[in-house]
């Protein structure tokens, strides 16, 4: 690629797709401050973008909303999208074929960044797995950055980071399909699992799972990979890395890594040692027993000495909207878990909970299987509280079809669900907050679903 990603002033950039979550914002906010002549364009109508053009408020910026152009795509000297458009977008095709290149954040930030950096992706359990990580290095280093698909602007990280600061950013599917472009890669990757997810936008699961091979595809041998050697399409991922391989897993691993021995995660380094025991860990679930293997094995591959490490395991208390106790009330609790979009990482949900469970589920579609978590639901759930969708019939259907007795009910939004939710419950159940779908539809995104179950629970709570 042609273009000099570290001298940007003069350049004619477009932004494509702003995005409702500020991403693009602050990707535009960056490019006006390096210089460049920005263009920001989005398929939405400025109401829906109010959040990010406030913070753009004042910037000499020219925006496009409600539609895209094509002398917009054409006028370009390089474009910037959003982790939104996907790759097949005709925009993206029409700005190729006319030699404009296509980038995204990380390509900017790679670019820029002077230190190593360590990426995590995977289906379920990266965005914990990185913050797991974060805590045990801040503990030696409080100036440890974590950012990317964490809410948190990596570009806007750049002024704080030295050439030895730590640097570890969660990384999406769709983020990483820009690293072919500059042939960018981390010194130390993760992939924690691959599950169904986001077929929505993916042709196949093998699609999918290509996508996330991005991470440890340009990697060299002085880098590490590290890999869940219980899950077989990720243990295929170490034939295509250069770098060496590290694994996690819960049985005897093909190399180097953290397993879990017993009731205790144990370094295999020679010679083995034992790092932490299970009760120690503040976080409910054994997918998070592999979630406290995946950052340990991540710490240990940094460098990171072992009694930081296990300090870091035993005082990480979780992240918000994943299995976040919101209020125990008349002996109910009640957990959000809005962050499980997917079938697999609800009934990882559903099996970290003790006693009787009130489910709250449904919504958008990812075209992903539900057998499985109908299963779980008959099994676990006494009452489904269902949340309308274009995924919801799907998984009314393959739940009726297993237990048609189950108490089920249908609702437009989350106050009206967490009633029901709340009359169904008996003091020592758990009403969970887990959907197994996308938000969009009913909510902008999964963050808002959370926190209006949070509101409506809290005005439970006052009620009370």
């Amino acid at each position: 690629m042609s273009l000099d990603l570290l001298n940007l002033r003069g350049k004619r950039a477009l932004v494509l797709g702003l995005g409702v979550h500020g991403g693009g914002a602050g990707v535009a906010r960056f490019l006006y401050e390096q210089g460049a002549v920005v263009t920001a364009t989005d398929l939405r109508p400025p109401e829906k973008l109010a959040e990010g053009l406030a913070v753009l408020e004042g910037m000499d910026i020219r925006y496009v909303l409600g539609e895209h152009r094509e002398e917009d795509i054409l006028g370009a000297d390089f474009i910037v999208r959003n982790p939104g458009v996907p790759r097949e977008s005709p925009w993206l095709e029409l700005a190729r074929s006319h030699g404009v290149p296509v980038v995204m954040e990380m390509n900017l930030f790679w670019a820029r960044c002077p230190a190593p950096i360590t990426a995590i992706t995977g289906s379920k359990g990266k965005s914990t797995t990185t913050a797991w990580l974060g805590h045990i290095l801040r503990l030696g280093r409080p100036d440890t950055v974590v950012a990317g698909n964490l809410r948190v602007s990596a570009l806007e990280a750049l002024p704080s980071i030295q050439p030895d600061t730590p640097v570890v950013l969660e990384l999406s599917s769709w983020q990483l399909e820009s690293f072919g472009e500059t042939r960018i890669a981390p010194h130390v990757s993760c992939v924690t699992n691959i599950t169904p997810d986001h077929l929505n936008r993916y042709r196949d699961m093998e699609d999918y799972a290509d996508s996330k091979r991005e991470i440890l595809r340009y990697q060299k041998p002085d880098d590490a990979a590290v890999l869940n050697s219980d899950d077989r399409v990720v243990r295929g991922f170490a034939a295509d890395t250069e770098a060496r391989v590290r694994w996690f897993g819960s049985g005897p691993l093909p190399g180097e890594g953290v397993c879990l021995s017993g009731e205790e995660l144990v370094s295999t380094a020679h010679p083995a040692h034992p790092l932490v025991s299970l009760n120690e860990l503040r976080l409910p679930g054994r997918h998070n027993v592999h979630n406290a293997a995946a950052a340990v094995t991540l710490a240990l591959s940094l460098g990171v000495p072992r009694e930081q490490v296990a300090e870091g395991l035993r005082t990480f208390a979780g992240l918000p909207d994943r299995m976040e106790l919101v209020a125990e009330i008349q002996g109910v609790r009640y957990v959000n878990d809005t962050t499980s979009s997917v079938p697999t990482s609800t009934v990882a949900a559903l099996n970290s909970v003790e006693g009787g469970v009130v489910l709250i589920a449904g919504g958008a579609s990812k075209r992903v299987p539900f057998g499985e978590l109908a299963e779980e639901i008959c099994r676990r759930v006494s009452r489904l509280v269902l949340l309308e969708g274009t995924a919801t019939p799907e998984l009314q259907t393959e739940v009726y079809s297993r237990c048609p007795s189950l108490a089920t009910s249908l609702h437009g939004d989350i106050q009206s669900a967490v009633e029901a939710a709340c009359e169904a419950a008996r003091p020592g159940d758990t009403v969970l907050l887990s959907p197994a779908c996308a938000s969009f539809g009913m909510f902008d995104n999964e963050f808002q679903r959370g926190e209006l179950f949070r509101r409506a629970v809290r005005e439970l709570a006052a009620g009370g």
